[in-house]
Formats: structure tokens, sequence, C-alpha cells
């Protein structure tokens, strides 16, 4: 795979040193510890960070096994909740730390401490074993960012239960569908979902999903919307069945390699994929993620600006937040409801340290221009880490001089399958490039190959595979092992294959392109969309764009744009700058077939641009696919009305 002269000026970037004001001796400190351990070899350095949790019983086999079926910890003993909950609200010193500051999106506040969080989660663990769930039993969470939610997934974790948290905007058959497939036994939810003023109505789609799904015998409500909960057989009220129940709830010791929960993702094909994580590979590896991207310190207050149904939050939040004992915030709502300067008062307001998003999120910021950000200066601020999509450089740069007093922005990257984010600049020791994934971290050996395997030399496009194992990758998909070792392990035999492509520069920065299916062919020249809009993104009057490949009867795919402006920039402007902009940096094979102008592009609530649906929309004027993740179901009738304006 060659790479095209967009992709040189890209990866071609000065390193930004950091500043004084950015270093961490710590974690300095920490890390040199750490790359020694990784020196001997990458499961010494897992060994290491194992060390900082409490285990119940030591292992007995450090690591078994290859790719992809390969056990860490083995024999080990460990359980979840008593590393992120009870270690934190036995010690005095951490016992009455918040743990969960909360806002909802009307505005209301709660806070939980950890000794707090200890005591809801033994007397909801208590309730689920009077219903008769218990170890092995699988159990839905489904609502959206409540301190429910941290105590749902603690009290299952506590008794051993299996969770699945299934995306609270999903459809009464998806949910079904998710349910049917996870086997649930039981769902614990909200009644209600507050979202851009909307109440989104959860307990009318599960009890439409139990109707599918046979087998779920228990819903547990959270009254969220204060209704007084008129409940049907079936249906217990959260608060009812932890009422009376004790606090003392002995945890359940777990082997390091029993599933902990089931998260699903859709991609392209019809059946979800059940992926299984394990109870201690994941817990050491949330730890080690939060470690090196957050850096936690016993003053911050971190801000996962991510829903609970994005894997991000429990990695960063419930597991590996907690298991530093950290402070989070936790936000309900939309992140620009209802204006556009939520997202700075609740910052200000709370007194957020650290915060975690997507880059969708910086280029909202953005797109409100710089007066806004002037107004919020955000003074707390000393981290901003983003994930989930690929960060282009304006965006960056944006984001370092704007907000706060000039900060770093890393940027990382992982999946859901890899169960944590594994490549990115660590937090208060390595220096930066805007829009690059930095390096792999210790306990990671990622590697970019071409179509037959073979390492590519540096600058040259390929397909970014793991060759070693680590404990936070999926360990199988629910009741379908083949289908994991094809999915994941049959193109590159004995190597997990990302399905993204990526370039490794001089500095040994991974540049992650996007997803091989997201390149475009344009007679013969295979583009990424991330090239293209790295582009786009950077000219004057741009506040966010995505680019996406549509069928052409001569090229094949010819590549199309779409482009939210900046406040009062010009649209014919912007068209005409795009335009020559991408022939003169990437070249004239590259020009865009048309730039669509819209008010706003269709994401997820993760912050993931729907890029089938924008293709969709190019292609037939209209979408009839699935809408049901959309974070604004408005904005694709905005991209409509776009795309048939010209």
């Amino acid at each position: 795979m060659n790479t095209d002269p967009g992709i040189q000026d890209l990866i071609n970037q000065p390193l930004v040193p950091l500043r004084e004001a950015w270093r961490s001796g710590r974690q300095a400190a920490d890390l040199a510890t750490a790359r020694g351990h990784e020196a001997e070899s990458p499961d010494r350095y897992w060994e290491w960070a194992a060390r900082h949790l409490r285990w119940t019983e030591p292992w007995t086999a450090l690591r078994e096994g290859e790719l992809p079926d390969f056990r860490y910890f083995s024999g080990g003993r460990v359980n979840v909740a008593d590393n992120c909950v009870d270690r934190w609200a036995e010690d005095a010193a951490t016992a009455d730390r918040r743990a969960i500051i909360w806002e909802g999106e009307p505005g209301e506040v709660r806070t939980l401490t950890y000794r707090e969080l200890r005591d809801q989660v033994a007397r909801l663990a208590n309730g689920l074993r009077s219903l008769g769930i218990g170890r092995g039993d699988v159990v839905a969470v489904y609502m959206q960012n409540l301190p429910e939610v941290f105590i749902a997934i603690h009290a299952c974790n506590r008794i051993g239960a299996v969770y699945t948290v299934i995306f609270s905007a999903f459809s009464a058959e998806a949910t079904a569908l998710r349910l049917q497939s996870a086997g649930a036994r039981a769902a614990i939810l909200a009644d209600r979902s507050f979202r851009r003023g909307k109440e989104v109505p959860l307990l009318e789609n599960l009890r439409r999903a139990r109707r599918q799904a046979l087998g779920v015998d228990h819903a547990i409500v959270v009254d969220r919307s204060g209704s007084g909960l008129p409940l049907e057989a079936g249906e217990v009220s959260f608060e009812e069945l932890c009422r009376g129940q004790s606090t003392d709830c002995p945890c359940e010791p777990m082997e390091a390699n029993e599933p902990a929960f089931l998260i699903f993702t859709s991609g392209t094909e019809a059946r979800p994929k059940g992926l299984v994580h394990s109870t201690g590979g994941f817990l050491v590896g949330a730890w080690a993620n939060v470690k090196w991207q957050i850096g936690p310190e016993p003053e911050d207050i971190y801000w996962c600006a991510a829903d609970v149904g994005w894997l991000t939050f429990p990695i960063q939040a419930v597991i590996g937040g907690l298991a530093h004992g950290a402070t989070l915030f936790v936000y309900e709502g939309a992140l620009d409801h209802p204006t556009g300067e939520r997202f700075y008062e609740l910052a200000e307001r709370h007194g957020v340290t650290k915060v975690l998003t997507a880059p969708t999120a910086l280029r909202m910021l953005r797109r409100q221009g710089d007066e806004m950000a002037g107004r919020h200066p955000w003074q707390r601020l000393v981290l901003i880490s983003v994930q989930g999509e690929p960060l282009d450089p304006a965006t960056f740069h944006w984001a370092t001089e704007k907000l706060g007093a000039g900060v770093p922005v890393i940027n990382a990257y992982g999946q859901t399958e890899t169960g944590s984010t594994w490549t990115y600049p660590v937090y208060g020791v390595d220096e930066l490039k805007a829009g690059s994934c930095g390096r792999p971290l210790p306990g990671h050996h990622g590697l970019v190959v071409d179509a037959g395997g073979q390492e590519v030399a540096d600058g040259q496009k390929g397909n970014l595979v793991l060759t070693h194992p680590f404990p936070t990758l999926a360990r199988t998909i629910w009741n379908d092992h083949h289908r994991y070792v094809e999915n994941y392990f049959g193109r590159f035999p004995g190597r997990y294959w990302t399905a993204d492509e990526a370039v490794r520069d001089s500095d040994g920065h991974i540049w992650v392109l996007g997803r091989a299916d997201d390149v475009i062919n344009v007679a013969g020249h295979r583009i990424s969309t991330m090239e293209i809009e790295s582009v786009v993104t950077a000219q004057p009057g741009v506040a966010d764009a995505a680019v996406t490949g549509v069928n052409d009867e001569i090229k094949g795919t010819v590549p199309v744009a779409f482009v939210c402006l900046a406040a009062g920039a010009d649209p014919a402007a912007v068209r005409r700058g795009v335009d020559e902009a991408v022939m003169e940096t990437i070249g004239r094979h590259a020009a865009l077939s048309t730039v669509y102008v819209v008010q706003a592009l269709p994401k997820t609530r993760a912050g993931k641009i729907m890029r089938r649906l924008l293709r969709e929309v190019a292609e037939t004027g209209s979408v009839s696919g699935d809408t049901t993740g959309l974070e604004d179901p408005e904005s694709i009738q905005k991209v409509i009305s776009g795309v048939r304006g010209g």
C-alpha cells in the first residue's frame, strides 16, 4: 500500500514538546519502572500492573496459551467490586471521598462517597440474590448515565453475575435481540431517560422487548421520572428491592478468566456480537488504561464525557476510574443542551480538572467559537483526552490553545474488542503530535502490515494488527467462539486484526486512518476518509466535517464531503476552499465529487459519525436504515435538507 501526499503531510508534523506544567515526575518514574518490566517480557509488565490490585488468591500461572486462545492470571481469584469500591470504603482516608458527582439534564445534583457507594452496592447485591440471581447469571443494565449504573454494575460484580450494558437509545426490537442473545435473566433499568429535553420511555421499551425475549424473569426499575412506578408482574422497584437489605454482602471470589460482562457490537453484520471480557484481565487493563491516559491524582475531578453504552465509560469510569479511587463527574444528558454553553457550565460548576470525550465534542466547542471559549476560561483544566474517532490536527491545535490555560490533548486509540485504548502518548511523560495516537503502551505489540502479513516500512499505509496477547482483549463471542476466531484472527492467523488502516511514522507514532472498509477506491487509488477529512477540517470556515464514498458509474467510488460551517462563514467560499485544498494537498484523484453544507452531522452518543447514513443520503436522498443509535434524531433531517439543497 502506497502512501499519498496527504498522509505524508499529516505524519510529518513536528513533535509538540511537553510544557513544564504538563510534566508529571510520578508518571515518569512509574513508566520507567513499567517499561523496565516490559523489556523483560510483556507478561512481566502485566504482572507489575496486576500487583497494584487486591487479590483474594494469587495466580498459579501468569499467562497460558497464545492468540486467539489464552488466559491471564490463571487460578488467581479477585473481585472487581472489592477493588473498585470496598478497598476505598474501608480506608479512613478515602471512605468519605466523593466517588461520584452526578448532574441530571434537568439540573439536579447528587453525590455518593465511597462509603455510601459501598453500602448501596451491597444492598442491591443482596436484593439480586433474593430474586435468585447469582454467579454466572446474565443481568442487563438498560439505562442512561445515572449513579444507579455504578451501583448495578458493581452489585453484579460483587455476586459474580455477568452484566451487559444495553444502550438506552435502543428500540424495543434492538433491546430484545440483545436480551435474547445474552440469555439475560434480569434487567435493571430506569423508567425514563432525559435527553435534549425529551423523555425516552425505557420501561415501555423493555416491556415490549420482554415479550420477544423470553426468560427475562425480573425487571428492577429506577424511578427516574418520579412518577411512582405503576409496575406490572415481574417488575420491582429498585428502591423497594434495596430497602431493608443488609450492607453485609461478602464479595464472590472470581477466577480471573471467568466472564465479567458482555458488550454487544453492531458493525455491518446482521447479528450483534456479544463480546466477552474477563474478570481479572479487564480489571487490570482498565486500571492501567486510566493510569497512563489520565494519571488521576487525589485532587482531580475527572469527567468521562461518554455514554455508559459506549465501552469507554466502563473502562474509564465505572471500572478503571474507581479502581484508582478517583472522584468522577457524571452527566446524564446531551453536552449541548439546552445551549452550546452547557459543556463549559458543567465543567466550571463541578471543578472538572480532566476530561475524556470524543473528538466530535471538541469540534462542537470549536464550532461555537473562540468567544464562547473565552467566556469560560476553565481554569482548573489540566488534561483533555479523546478517543473513538480520528482527531484532526486543526481541532488538536484549537483545543490546546483555547481550552484552559494551554493543556495537552491526548489522542488514544482502542476498540470494543481490545477492551482498552492501547496506543497513545502517556499523560505527563510523552511528547505529542497533532492527530497521532502516540506509541503502543507497555504490554501491547502493534504492527502495520501489508495484505500478506509482512510489516511495511515507516510512512507506508497498511493493516493494523496486534501480535501478542494482552489481558483486556475480548476472549470470545458469547456462544459463538468459531465466529470470534474467524472475525478477528482469520485474516492474519496468530494476530488480532483491527480492521483499521494505519501508518507508523519515523518517530514510532501510530496514525489510525479509519476502518479498512471506509477506504475509498477511486479509479484504482485507495484513499482513507481520515486523509481527506484532515484536509477538509483544517480549512477556514469549517467547524466539523465527514467524508464518505458514494457509488459512481465511471470511477466506481467518489468521495463526497459533508461540512458544518463556523459562525459567519460563507458557504460558497468554503466549498471552493475545500475543493482546492483537497486537490492541492492529496491530488486530483481525490477531488471531491460534492461538498454538502449541512447544519449537523449524524452522531452516536459516543460521538462517532454515522457515515453509513451519510452515504445513504448522498446516494438516495433519504434514510431507510436503522437510526436508533443517533444522539440527535433531528440531525439526519438536517443532512437530508442540506443534500437536497445542493
